[in-house]
């Protein structure tokens, strides 16, 4: 496989076509290099327009998502980030690469060493990983690290998730898929001010529920 060529494909035929067009985006995608962070036994699906199998049930966002998120949020470089599942690792390094620190969050063990391993190989050090159930909110190991400019859940939930928007400092936004299947959307969730949240619909999608996400009660009839 020609990597670059592939790479190149991803961007102008997947990317660029999804309404992401920060060229500072597109660049970092040239950087980070995807394929060093997908199981070596997917190695050749690298860049294609699919979610790969990270193993534990867990999967790794397509390529197009991974990019407009990074988009919509806009990260600077004096931002702290909050990741909720750090999955193979490719997305903290994105982030990372864009802001100040990232704190990444993953519940189970064997995909936080092979997020760790993943972003290590690559000189990534502004990153700290801790394993953890994020779905309950920030967890004891990082609680003295907020306010965060960003958050961002990998997985999706069933309503906004409050316990996590309480640590957002004003100026702060958040990225969530919000809702359950058939009909789920994402969100960029801004706070505008101490206590003050406003939430922007971007595009319909379906994404794997957050590891351990509390779920709403439901009527029986």
């Amino acid at each position: 496989m020609n990597l670059e060529q592939a790479r190149t494909n991803m961007v102008e035929q997947q990317i660029r076509p999804w309404e992401v067009l920060d060229q500072d985006v597109l660049d970092l995608l040239y950087t980070v290099p995807r394929e060093d962070f997908v199981p070596p036994s997917c190695r050749n699906l690298a860049f294609t327009d699919m979610e790969i199998p990270l193993g534990e049930g867990e999967k790794m966002w397509a390529p197009k998502m991974e990019a407009r998120v990074l988009q919509e949020l806009a990260p600077r470089r004096s931002d702290r980030v909050l990741e909720i599942g750090t999955g193979s690792g490719y997305f903290t390094a994105l982030l990372a690469h864009r802001s100040a620190h990232v704190y990444s969050v993953e519940i189970r063990p064997v995909l936080a060493a092979f997020g760790k391993a993943n972003i290590a190989r690559h000189g990534v050090d502004n990153v700290t990983l801790e394993v953890g159930d994020g779905a309950i909110g920030v967890p004891p190991g990082l609680s003295g690290s907020g306010p965060f400019d960003i958050i961002v859940l990998t997985g999706s939930v069933p309503q906004p998730p409050s316990a996590l928007l309480a640590a957002l400092g004003p100026g702060g936004r958040a990225f969530a898929v919000i809702g359950d299947v058939p009909i789920m959307t994402a969100n960029i969730i801004s706070c505008t001010a101490d206590g003050v949240l406003r939430t922007v619909e971007l595009f319909e999608t379906l994404l794997a529920p957050l590891a351990n996400c509390k779920q709403p009660s439901r009527f029986a009839f």
